[in-house]
């Protein structure tokens, strides 16, 4: 430096743009990682393997799922603090696809649901609009089921037949 001469730190070719980020907004952020991290401990093994994660964090979940009340309280601040230094993103994608198949598996539940208690309603007229979406279905099995059902809902009691139709139906209705 000259002598004599300050320099300006706040001129503008040496200023950087300052974010500033205030301390609310880092604890939301640090609270939505957390609530992230208690999905992750919640999932199954099998739905836990389909996420991307590192080593550590996988272990630290597994470890999670072990812990109870105080223990897996820490260890979920653990797991982040541990997604705070990572990309979230894919995991995030990836959770919201298993989350989503299991909305899309239990509408198809209640499709099929809905659907045996229009075969019950609408007796054969409802069986060959069925029979026509699935061919593969048995028609003399289904018809008897449907008769036995009626007779079960007219005794105020459901029985083997409403369940056996509702079995037949996934079987049938999950291939396609």
């Amino acid at each position: 430096m000259a002598k004599g001469r300050k320099q300006d730190w706040w001129d503008d070719e040496n200023q950087e743009e300052i974010i500033y980020v205030s301390k609310s907004e880092i604890k939301r952020d640090a609270e939505a990682l957390k609530q992230l991290g208690d999905k992750l401990i919640n999932l199954t093994p099998a739905n836990l393997a389909k996420i991307p994660m590192d080593d550590n964090l996988l272990e630290a979940v597994e470890l999670a799922q072990r812990l109870q009340r105080e223990a897996r309280r820490r260890q979920l601040q653990y797991i982040g603090k541990l997604l705070r230094t990572m990309d979230t993103d894919p995991i995030q994608e990836a959770l919201d696809k298993v989350e989503n198949k299991h909305q899309q598996q239990q509408a198809m539940l209640h499709k099929i649901e809905r659907q045996r208690d229009d075969l019950i309603a609408q007796g054969d007229v409802g069986l060959n609009a069925l029979l026509e979406d699935y061919p593969t279905l048995d028609r003399q099995r289904l018809r008897t089921l449907i008769r036995a059902a009626k007779k079960e809902v007219e005794q105020k009691k459901l029985g083997k037949a409403y369940r056996d139709i509702f079995v037949l139906l996934k079987e049938v209705m999950l291939e396609a």
